[in-house]
């Protein structure tokens, strides 16, 4: 017997269904130990902490590749892997790493980081895991050089994979990772666009529950005029959708200084709330160095959540530079190409209409490129055949140079291990 819609349910949608509604902030941490016993104590630690999380599962580089003869060979040594190998620990592993830790008031998410993800569906829909992320443009361009067109149809299987959970009365969640693109030097209508077109992929493919990311950039004032855009559209186009936005602290050069990276946190946090977000995806003190501890890790979520809990979540609305109108009409444009969203998504990009700055995948144009403004902003400088030249005029930024581009690659690292800066958008 199909179970009516009334019953239906999983662990990680009603958990930020209750965060929405009640305007909480869910803190969650990158973590991820290749080692069961390991894994277990950091859920444990971050259920714990003093704020509301979620548990991450965050996999290892090889099985992200789908490289799991490495990971075998590495089980069997001994060695050390940089995160929780999913497919290859097998269904019984996790469920009893998980037991008694993860369900319905501590839910978890796997992330992971591969344009061809269909064994690690497989695996974590086999340990009873209802949340995962990633997507066919934002999961294949900044990490392989897998052509776009095979990741979206590995994409399109992996979607009704996990949608058939439906059928079983679990609603899963699956979250874009289309506001990270490359972590830094997008600007925020391009975040907006890939992030809401793979949040409609999803749709399309048979997912009810979703959540959009974006990443805090280069300004405090431009990210928030960024993320209420993004509430905008994704109510414009979602509205038949359960969805959240979720916001990652900043994923390019992070601070070295302890004050530095924990100041960014905080205000990562700060922008989560000042936009109505559901979720923060933290980093830590240690990011800039090495993988970092259990102990750092829940040092993070618990700043955070205090910097949250310390913010007006009704400040004025920031200044209109026109991201929503670029945002919609670069997805206007993907949308006009084809009824099918995966082979919209194929045609834009090698017409042009997608086109990530100083990204070198051999689909992406590479016509396109950013500069960080006199007053921080993150804008274009070229805009190559993304459809939004008339509302973008490239004269208002300088074409970059190098020692441009590593100024920005340094932009915001810089700014926040300074104390003796002010930084813009920050309070005093």
């Amino acid at each position: 017997m199909r179970p009516s819609e009334s019953d239906r349910g999983g662990a990680f949608h009603d958990f930020l269904a209750a965060a929405r509604r009640s305007r909480t902030l869910v803190v969650q941490p990158r973590m991820g130990f290749g080692d069961p016993v390991r894994m277990r104590e950091g859920l444990i630690a971050t259920k714990g902490a003093a704020a509301t999380t979620v548990g991450t599962l965050t996999l290892d580089s090889f099985t992200r590749v789908g490289d799991f003869g490495s990971v075998e060979r590495a089980l069997s040594e001994g060695r050390c892997l940089n995160g929780y190998p999913i497919v290859n620990l097998g269904a019984h592993t996790t469920r009893a790493m998980l037991d008694g830790v993860c369900g319905r008031d501590f839910p978890l998410q796997v992330r992971h980081g591969s344009p061809l993800p269909g064994r690690i569906f497989d695996a974590l829909i086999d340990a009873g895991i209802d949340a995962t992320e990633g997507g066919p443009i934002s999961y294949c361009l900044p990490y392989s050089r897998t052509p776009v067109q095979k990741s979206v149809q590995a994409w399109r299987e992996a979607c009704v994979k996990l949608a058939a959970l439906r059928e079983l009365g679990v609603e899963p969640h699956l979250e874009s990772f289309g506001g990270c693109m490359l972590g830094q030097l997008c600007p925020p209508s391009l975040l907006i666009a890939i992030a809401v077109l793979e949040g409609m992929f999803f749709r399309q493919h048979g997912l009810h529950s979703i959540s959009l990311s974006y990443a805090q950039q280069t300004s405090a004032e431009q990210d928030r005029e960024a993320v209420l855009a993004l509430h905008e559209i994704a109510g414009e186009l979602l509205s038949d959708t359960a969805w959240h936005v979720v916001i990652y602290a900043y994923m390019g050069l992070y601070p070295s200084t302890v004050p530095g990276a924990l100041g960014l946190v905080e205000d990562a946090a700060r922008l989560a709330v000042r936009t109505g977000s559901t979720r923060l995806i933290v980093k830590t003190a240690a990011e800039a160095e090495r993988i970092p501890s259990i102990a750092e890790n829940v040092t993070a979520l618990e700043v955070a959540a205090e910097a949250a809990r310390g913010t007006d979540g009704n400040p004025p609305a920031p200044p209109c530079t026109g991201i929503k109108a670029e945002a919609r009409a670069l997805i206007d444009a993907v949308l006009d190409l084809n009824a099918d969203l995966g082979k919209a998504l194929v045609r834009a990009f090698a017409q042009g209409y997608l086109d990530v700055p100083y990204c070198l995948h051999p689909d992406n144009a590479g016509r396109t490129r950013s500069v960080i403004s006199d007053r921080g902003h993150l804008e274009w400088s070229r805009t190559g055949s993304l459809p939004i030249g008339h509302l973008t005029p490239t004269h208002r930024a300088a074409q970059p140079t190098s020692a441009g581009l590593l100024h920005a690659l340094s932009y915001v690292k810089s700014r926040y291990d300074d104390a003796e800066l002010v930084v813009p958008g920050r309070p005093g």
